[in-house]
């Protein structure tokens, strides 16, 4: 998930709608901006990825991952006794097991994201801002929100530009160099359901911005294009992934062949992204494509 936090979109609409407006006006072409933020986790005093920045995280990380945990347990109605992001990730992985369909699960998702706002921010945003320009201005503005307050979550980040379908180049896209969630979560099932789907639904049917994300599932890299509508969930290219090799879920159903529970009771649900597309359209049981295991409660 990854709508950005209200103290640092606050922070950044004002300054980044004065130079966009500029930017816009003078049709200067779009460049690729570095913003850096504290850390993505507050479990560990600084953290490190392979070929990519090290960095330390500071207290408004801690706060921020405070905060999003506590809507997260909100919703799930269960808290994991693990501190910081691991146990944030375990509050995930029973988001998924809540859902009893796809859609029930993208719904609980994106009520999460809308509870880190005020409504009337929301709102006003999406009537008055998502308009200008044709949603230009409003992409570029969330595209820089989110890379200064989500790198906590996801890891390093920078704006960069993206194609619209127009096939103008706008400096609305942020990419995430190795996503922290992904990488933690080591689960295709919980990047697509409770992150990349919910996050689009999010941004468009509550802040008028369209997005499409790109997971990179081979090295955790991905792609926010603000602006960009998503395809159809058919031809959604990460809902055709296999789920990653690295999924303990997955590598345990493998081991057991065919079969789907395991000796200590938990059952084992692990799909292609195939599968989960099928299941999507039709909307059954979240068995069928849930990447996932049973938590014991």
């Amino acid at each position: 998930m990854a709508a950005p936090s209200p103290p640092c979109l606050l922070h950044v609409l004002l300054p980044v709608a004065a130079s966009s407006s500029r930017g816009l006006r003078r049709r200067r072409r779009p460049t690729t901006s570095l913003l850096r933020c504290s850390s993505p986790s507050a479990d560990t005093a600084s953290s490190s990825w392979e070929g990519g920045r090290e960095y330390k995280p500071s207290f408004a990380d801690d706060f921020l991952l405070a905060f999003f945990r506590a809507k997260m347990v909100e919703e799930v109605g269960w808290d994991s006794e693990k501190p910081g992001y691991n146990g944030l990730i375990e509050v995930a992985n029973r988001l998924m097991v809540k859902g009893k369909s796809a859609l029930e699960t993208e719904q609980s998702a994106v009520r999460v994201l809308r509870s880190l706002f005020p409504p009337l921010l929301l709102v006003l945003f999406k009537a008055l801002l998502a308009p200008i320009a044709n949603g230009q201005l409003a992409s570029m503005m969330v595209a820089r929100a989110t890379a200064l307050s989500c790198q906590w979550l996801m890891g390093p980040c920078s704006v960069n530009s993206v194609i619209l379908s127009n096939g103008k180049s706008l400096s609305s896209g942020v990419f995430v160099e190795k996503c922290k969630y992904l990488e933690e979560s080591k689960c295709l099932g919980v990047c697509i359901n409770t992150c990349k789907l919910p996050t689009q639904t999010f941004f468009k049917d509550h802040m008028g911005v369209d997005l499409y994300m790109e997971p990179n599932f081979e090295d955790y890299s991905c792609q926010f294009n603000f602006g960009v509508s998503p395809p159809p969930l058919d031809t959604d290219k990460a809902l055709k992934e296999p789920c990653l090799d690295i999924c303990t879920n997955a590598r345990r159903r493998k081991e057991l062949g065919t079969g789907s529970s395991t000796d200590d009771g938990n059952e084992i649900l692990c799909s292609t992204a195939t599968d989960m597309w099928a299941t999507l359209t039709k909307g059954p049981d979240v068995s069928d494509f849930y990447c996932r295991r049973i938590l014991q409660s």
